[in-house]
């Protein structure tokens, strides 16, 4: 029970609503928001639900004349719930717990924080032009897949134009914003991440890595390719591709995989997580790091904690944060010498014709050839963020109205010439190579991102437990749960500057990744 002086002291720390430790609890005003919010996300949830589904299906499955038709049925679903952030009730709700957010636990403070930031995005958008933007990202999407089947930029010129209106709309409608315009954008798929910080982060990548890019085109080291291109059909490959899933702890019971036109993942829901891939014939390695790749994102979304989904927050990671993963699983992992022995009988035994007289050192250092291509996806992993930072450089122009968009082609095909000695013959394989510029940009730069985080933790992990080890001995489950407890656990919750201070105990560098990438080609290439 207590004595009196203690029942008054309780008292009078509830009336001021703090508890024994001067730390606010949630008054019964608070309650009743929090309660009315999550009602309103109850529906939301489906309706992202049934969203995600039509364009998985759009990506996947839908016959080319009904593409334009199940966008528009996309471009309702995700406008209805652009209508339920407009709702006067719900807004109340999140300004409520927004300025009253000391007085939640860490989830709904971080839910309360999205949407205050989500606000300031949208605010001043009417329902009727998020429905037009939508519709116009869908059009591009069916506009881009038909002009990348035809090699025919100018087929899908005025989608793009369209595009950039509306991204250059969306920026200007924000209440909260950079001068920079490209930053807005740049901040959507990166919170806190801006043009300046990654020209310095480039910077330091061109000084290092163009004079190592030299040296290896001038070596003397010859690496066997005959092999990668010989014919492996469909049905093996798709055996192989979920063998790879299953060996990095990707979960079946929780999770699809597919094909598509350019790989993807996506979530449907906490158990409802959705790989695809695409099958070459005559380039078996595709698909392969295509899935390894694709099984880090859904690792990550398979692994993140319960709570994430509970208190509505699961989308709180970044593209960043989100590639570090996928980039990790594929090229960290998947690429290394142990990787490639524990899958080496694997591959053979899938690709006997392809195979046959291919031995485990040849393959190891196939996957990891340094050989300037046109195709960022079918890039190696050290001429990677050349394509990046081209394709950096072209977006960062189309805000700015520095360029025109028909002129394009050109520009892309210069530049690739300029950084890695190689030019497209056609549109397919050079500008209109990907997916991304159909719902905007800002994209492409957090891939490069993506390499410095992972560098950076994987330094850490390596100090506590044998990768190489458990990589080659498929004890997948040592590697997911580091990174369950050190990676997964709060990338929904802090922003990626304070996520990556948070792993390693450093700010966000580049050198990592670049020593990485000097050590291991170097002595690749005998350099």
């Amino acid at each position: 029970m207590g004595n009196g002086r203690d029942s008054g002291y309780s008292q009078s720390r509830k009336q001021n609503n703090t508890d024994q430790r001067g730390k606010k609890v949630m008054t019964p005003k608070t309650q009743e928001m929090l309660d009315r919010l999550k009602i309103f996300f109850d529906e939301e949830e489906h309706l992202n639900n049934a969203a995600h589904i039509v364009q998985f299906d759009m990506e996947t499955l839908c016959p080319p004349a009904a593409m334009e038709a199940a966008g528009d049925t996309a471009s309702y679903l995700t406008n209805k719930i652009f209508l339920i952030h407009r709702n006067p009730e719900f807004l109340e709700a999140a300004s409520w717990l927004y300025d009253h957010r000391d007085e939640l636990d860490e989830f709904d403070r971080t839910m309360a924080e999205q949407l205050h930031r989500e606000d300031a995005r949208i605010c001043r958008v009417t329902p009727e032009q998020d429905r037009e933007f939508s519709k116009t990202y869908n059009k591009a999407y069916a506009d881009w897949l038909k002009a990348k089947q035809k090699s025919d930029f100018a087929a899908f010129a005025p989608s793009l134009k369209a595009v950039r209106e509306v991204e250059l709309t969306r920026v200007d409608l924000m209440t909260e914003k950079s001068p920079v315009v490209y930053d807005n954008l740049l901040d959507l798929y990166e919170r806190g991440m801006t043009s300046a910080k990654l020209d310095e982060i480039f910077d330091k990548c061109r000084t290092r890595l163009v004079p190592l890019l030299r040296k290896i085109m001038s070596s003397e080291k010859v690496i066997r390719r005959d092999f990668v291109t010989r014919t492996v059909d469909e049905i093996a490959q798709e055996k192989m591709a979920r063998y790879l899933l299953e060996t990095i702890g990707f979960d079946f019971e929780r999770g699809a995989f597919s094909t598509t036109e350019h790989p993807f993942t996506d979530s449907m829901g906490p158990d409802d997580e959705r790989v695809t891939t695409h099958f070459f014939p005559n380039l078996f390695l595709s698909s392969m790091y295509s899935t390894i790749h694709e099984g880090g994102h859904a690792l990550f979304d398979q692994n993140q904690p319960r709570e994430d989904w509970t208190h509505h927050i699961y989308e709180g990671k970044t593209m960043g944060q989100h590639e570090s993963v996928s980039r990790f699983y594929e090229n960290v992992i998947g690429r290394s010498e142990a990787f490639i022995h524990l899958i080496y009988p694997k591959v053979k035994e899938l690709f006997p014709d392809a195979m046959f007289d291919v031995t485990e050192r040849e393959l190891y250092e196939a996957v990891n050839i340094v050989k300037p291509s046109l195709i960022r996806t079918e890039a190696d992993e050290f001429t990677y963020i050349f394509h990046i930072m081209i394709r950096y450089e072209i977006e960062k122009m189309i805000v700015a109205g520095e360029v025109e968009i028909d002129d394009l082609p050109k520009i892309w095909n210069d530049k690739y010439e300029e950084y890695l000695g190689v030019r497209p013959s056609d549109d397919a394989s050079g500008v209109l190579q990907d997916v991304h510029w159909t719902s905007g940009f800002g994209y492409f730069p957090t891939y490069a991102l993506g390499n410095m985080y992972n560098s950076m933790y994987a330094a850490r992990m390596r100090k506590e437990i044998d990768v190489d080890e458990a990589v080659a001995n498929g004890n997948f489950a040592l590697i997911n749960d580091w990174m369950a407890e050190n990676v997964w656990k709060k990338a929904d919750r802090l922003a990626p500057a304070d996520w990556i201070r948070d792993i390693t105990g450093r700010e966000l560098s580049p050198d990592d990744f670049l020593d990485y990438l000097e050590k291991k080609y170097s002595a690749l290439y005998g350099l």
